[in-house]
């Protein structure tokens, strides 16, 4: 964080007031304080997600009309105002992917978690992602405990152990088709556990 920065917790505070002005007298002056503060950052983050800038931008138009709508529904017992902000892009992007193809959306092999995706860029900005980083850990800790015990030992014996899938069927005494199986299940399970909610 740059020296001229503000203190995270003053900023965080200062944006729940926005919102709250926002909900309570549609105060015009705080949403454009609003605007200013994350529509550049909206926008990141769907260009780093892969939106095209044309796409990016209609996204972040559309997300901070919801922001203005729904500036009621904000509670800052579930989240940050970046989070719940950032929420609202990451929904309006996964809605519009599925309307523009008949695949099923895939965010999980994008997922940004971890200090080395943020390290590069600005203070504020790096700020922003390691939130989203933190919760959607938290998202996949979550998904991971949901999984029935024997896919979810799959995956950690894969990731975490870095083994090969024969490796985790020999370990098993499992036949090599049972460990593909239950691996491509535990992955369409958290990936419907991690749409539902990111």
């Amino acid at each position: 964080m740059a020296a001229s920065d503000p203190p995270l917790a003053a900023v965080t505070d200062e944006m729940a007031g926005l919102i709250s002005r926002i909900a309570e007298s549609r105060d015009r002056e705080a949403f454009q304080a609003l605007f200013v503060h994350y529509g550049p950052r909206v926008k990141g983050l769907l260009l780093r997600k892969g939106a095209d800038p044309d796409v990016a931008e209609d996204l972040m138009q559309e997300t901070m009309l919801a922001v203005w709508n729904k500036a009621a529904l904000y509670h800052p017992a579930r989240g940050s105002v970046a989070t719940w902000i950032f929420t609202i892009a990451r929904n309006l992007r996964i809605d519009r992917l599925r309307k523009e193809s008949s695949q099923h959306f895939e965010d999980i092999d994008g997922m940004e978690i971890g200090q080395d995706s943020v390290s590069h860029l600005p203070a504020s900005v790096a700020q922003d992602d390691q939130v989203i980083a933190r919760e959607e850990g938290a998202y996949v800790v979550e998904a991971l405990s949901e999984l029935p015990p024997e896919q979810a030992q799959i995956l950690q014996l894969a990731f975490v152990d870095d083994l090969s899938q024969r490796e985790i069927a020999e370990q098993l005494s499992l036949p090599l088709g049972t460990v593909k199986s239950r691996m491509r299940l535990a992955y369409r399970k958290l990936k419907l556990a991690l749409e539902n909610r990111l």
